[in-house]
């Protein structure tokens, strides 16, 4: 009875052992799901060139627009005095000449009192369009260069599409848009609300004040407060910037098939360049082939280097390398020169250095001079002998 619980048990054992062993985690490689499309490559120099020549650049909005305001703001506050002087200036002139007798119906009055009234005008808003037009330049250039094209004005179907409006409201940056909209009022208003209430005493008394006095505290106090928001919607643009380098970044990276495309198409397709060296090889040796009968010598190795030396002292002072050619073409090199009763000598240690150190069209070496000139000589003597022994 006992044998036969002790058999049940250690079948049962040998079950759960087999039933664990087939419930075995599984490991699998998740780069194979993968998507090969999938953007995770970095921008290259091309792509950036590209997105840039489209009109898609790095810039934030904000810190333009914060920076233009905050700039046009301490303008004014350090200006107010002039501006008050041109104001003045202004009402002056106007009233001084309707005033007079002023002939309504003569277009030479009109013409002269809307000249003056322009020149005034541009006395007391010029500074501020001039600033505002500066900074502008300014900070969009630190932003982008200087960039002149005209693709974004070109018309496209998909930026009237409302599908595609909608998606772009729904999307990310339609999300952080309007997180940018809620701050910018709750910032503004904040700002606003505190500086306020920090002048509540000062407004109660104003009622002791004259009419110039409360004018000036009313520009100095609202001066302040904007240019304390400037400060603030700053802040917001510097946020800003750092989320479009973000996007900018995420929309310019390439999947890892573009970069493969845009290799081919800048450094040219592998395949195609390999076949274009290989023609380039072939004619080169064809060319060099049919300048070995004009060589006086084919010194070799014997069979896997050979180098055709031709001595022309009318034309260069030193024997001159005119083809040269390792295995394949060494052996080609060698059947021409039979053909053309080339005589062919066997040097290893001289036709290695020679195809090692020589160019075609090179002269031979200095060191290279006894050992060239002692071949010459011993082929320049069979060439007698055999001249000799046919006359």
């Amino acid at each position: 009875m006992i044998g036969l619980i002790f058999l049940k048990k250690k079948m049962v054992r040998k079950e759960c052992i087999r039933i664990s062993e087939s419930h075995a985690p599984i490991r699998v490689n998740l780069q194979f799901f993968a998507s090969e499309g999938e953007k995770t490559e970095k921008a290259t120099p091309k792509r950036r060139r590209d997105a840039r020549e489209k009109g898609q650049v790095l810039q934030s909005r904000e810190v333009s627009s914060a920076l233009v305001l905050l700039l046009i703001f301490l303008t004014l506050k350090i200006l107010t005095q002039y501006i008050y002087t041109q104001m003045a200036a202004f009402f002056n002139l106007c009233i001084g000449e309707l005033a007079l007798d002023f002939d309504f119906a003569s277009k030479n009055e009109q013409l002269r009192l809307m000249g003056l009234v322009l020149v005034q005008l541009l006395k007391l808003v010029g500074p501020m369009f001039a600033v505002a037009l500066l900074v502008g330049v300014i900070v969009n250039y630190a932003q982008v260069g200087w960039l002149f094209i005209l693709e974004p004005l070109k018309p496209k179907f998909s930026k009237i599409n409302p599908l595609n409006g909608i998606k772009r409201i729904f999307s990310l940056r339609g999300i952080v848009e309007l997180i940018k909209s809620i701050l910018k009022i709750s910032i503004v208003g904040i700002v606003a609300w505190n500086s306020i209430k920090a002048e509540a005493h000062n407004i109660i008394m104003l009622m002791d004040l004259d009419l110039l006095s409360v004018a000036e505290y009313i520009t100095t106090t609202t001066l302040n407060i904007a240019i304390k928001i400037c400060f603030a919607m700053l802040s917001i643009g510097v946020l800003d910037f750092g989320y479009q380098w973000w996007q900018y970044e995420k929309d310019l990276k390439m999947t890892k098939q573009e970069i493969k495309e845009e290799y081919k198409e800048t450094e040219g397709n592998p395949e195609i360049k390999q076949r274009i060296r290989s023609k380039q090889r072939e004619i080169s040796g064809r060319r060099m082939l049919s300048e070995v009968p004009k060589a006086d010598v084919i010194i070799t190795n014997p069979t896997h280097f050979a180098v055709a030396i031709s001595y022309d002292s009318s034309k260069a002072p030193a024997p001159v390398v005119i083809a040269k050619g390792q295995d394949y073409l060494a052996k080609r090199i060698k059947e021409v020169a039979k053909e053309n009763n080339v005589e062919v000598v066997e040097n290893k240690p001289l036709a290695q250095t020679l195809y090692r150190t020589v160019d075609i069209g090179q002269e031979v070496p200095p060191e290279l001079y006894q050992a060239v000139a002692e071949i010459l000589a011993f082929v320049y003597r069979i060439k007698n002998k055999s001249t000799a022994q046919a006359q």
